[in-house]
Order: C-alpha cells, then structure tokens, then sequence
C-alpha cells in the first residue's frame, strides 16, 4: 500500500517543528552565555541542530537530524574566582550573544514564513470548495 502524498500541510508543520527546535536551542545558548566553569570539559558549549533533509516523493522536507554541541570555550586567568583551577584559569562558555540574536531573529521569520504558507494554503483550499458549490 503506497503512503498518501505529502501536503503542503505536512511540509510547512514540519519546518515549523524543525524552527521550533533551533529557537529553543538560541534561547538555551542565550541563557548559558557568560557562564563560567573550573575545567574546560565543563564549560557550555553553544547548542545548533543539525537538519537533514527528507525526501517523499517528489517533495521534500526537513527534519532535525541531531543536536550537536558547537565552539571552544575560552580560557581566562581569574585566580581569585572560586571556580579557578590551580594555574588561576576559568574557562567561559563558548557563546556569542550577537550571534544568537541574529540566529533568533533569522529563525522567528522562518518560522513566520512557515506560518504564511499554511495560512495561504488554507485560504486557497477553501476558496476551491467555495468555486464547487
């Protein structure tokens, strides 16, 4: 039994869902910016998905393929901060707050894009039913 075609529906709901989860990646990045660790394998790391692009047929979507951690946190010497090791070094969180708000505001339009396209496509529908009647 072949699986029904992929809607318009289906393709912008799962670009929403895939935007869904790059916004929430921002704000956990934008909430961990500035943190401080006493060891480098401690540090935060900025999170980014990774998307992979899924194919129906002749159409094709995108899901998020996995999450993975990004950049190198910086290496600071606080010898009087109470996470310093023993040399006197910190390491900061690998996240540029300048970055993530343009990665925010890049996303919260996709993800408007997305919305349109839905809206539009619900539009078009009904007008359809409505020129049958």
């Amino acid at each position: 039994m072949m699986k029904p075609p992929i809607s318009t529906f289906d393709i912008a709901g799962r670009a929403m869902a895939a935007q869904m989860v790059r916004m929430n990646a921002i704000a956990s990045n934008l909430a961990n910016a500035g943190t401080i660790a006493g060891s480098e394998a401690g540090a935060f790391r900025a999170i980014r998905p990774v998307f992979a692009t899924e194919y129906a047929g002749a159409a094709a979507t995108v899901d998020v393929q996995r999450v993975a951690r990004t950049g190198t946190p910086e290496k600071r010497l606080d010898p009087d901060h109470p996470l310093a090791d023993a040399t006197g070094h910190v390491w900061a969180a690998a996240v540029d707050p300048n970055q993530e708000m343009v990665e925010m505001v890049e996303t919260a339009r996709a993800y408007a894009n997305n919305v349109e396209v839905m809206s539009t496509a619900r539009s078009l529908m009904l007008d359809t039913l409505r020129i049958g009647k």
